[in-house]
């Protein structure tokens, strides 16, 4: 669980690269379409890791606002990030299997079905970023990423061949990134010397599913797409560190 794991934090930095490396090969476990066939929406575990992640983020937040350098600073944002990037994907695991439905609007794993803006405001905001969930789930998903990076963060490709692209992506910094296609939003997590393709998911298996580069057929057949490294970006960092309001793009 997340508090054994976190129980390092304190310029452990990343450290939990190996068993976050681990977390992803069990979500991927070679099953069908993505979605290991005994694994089914976990809402029980979701709850425990959003209670912990808030209390680790007060905690990170309490150290960040006590540091006199900006050395000091950095190296709790050093830690905010591990935290973020052990935790974010859990919490995403925990959904899987949940239904797709283009209008579902599902407020936790499991609790009916989910759209591709909705899961991923959901999560972001259980995980303790600020945001008006309705509000950032209803738009196009460049606004999604801009709501919380920069243009100059946000790198766009359009018309990339599928394989030369996602070779790309596997040699990208480490982190959670969200990425919008022609019409989907959804979670990439690099790392290890690959991705997951983490998403709600409007073709079969029309469910919440964990898919490698191989099985995301709707990251290959987009044509348009724009990447962002939510956890790279230390604006974002700090405005989860200190629970500042998100205001959504487009609103």
């Amino acid at each position: 669980m997340l508090i054994p794991i976190l129980a390092l934090a304190g310029g452990a930095g990343w450290w939990f690269r190996a068993p976050l490396a681990e977390l992803w090969q069990a979500a991927s476990g070679g099953a069908k379409h993505g979605l290991p066939q005994k694994i089914r929406p976990d809402p029980k575990t979701y709850a425990v890791l959003t209670k912990d992640l808030e209390r680790w983020r007060k905690e990170l937040s309490k150290r960040h606002a006590q540091s006199k350098t900006d050395a000091a600073r950095t190296a709790v944002e050093g830690d905010a990030r591990a935290v973020l990037e052990q935790a974010l994907p859990a919490m995403m695991r925990c959904w899987l299997g949940t239904p797709w439905d283009f209008n579902g609007t599902a407020k936790g794993p499991g609790a009916g079905k989910v759209a591709c803006g909705y899961f991923v405001a959901t999560v972001l905001k259980d995980a303790g970023f600020q945001v008006d969930r309705y509000q950032l789930a209803q738009q196009p998903s460049e606004n999604i990423l801009r709501s919380f990076l920069p243009k100059e963060s946000c790198d766009l490709s359009v018309g990339k061949e599928y394989q030369a692209f996602a070779t790309q992506v596997e040699t990208r910094e480490p982190g959670v990134y969200v990425i919008g296609l022609d019409s989907h939003v959804a979670f990439v997590v690099v790392g290890g010397g690959g991705f997951r393709f983490i998403h709600s998911s409007g073709s079969r298996p029309w469910c919440v599913v964990d898919e490698g580069r191989t099985e995301a057929g709707v990251l290959q057949r987009s044509k348009w797409r724009m990447l962002g490294n939510l956890t790279a970006n230390p604006a974002v960092l700090k405005s989860w560190l200190k629970a500042e309001k998100i205001v959504v793009r487009g609103t």
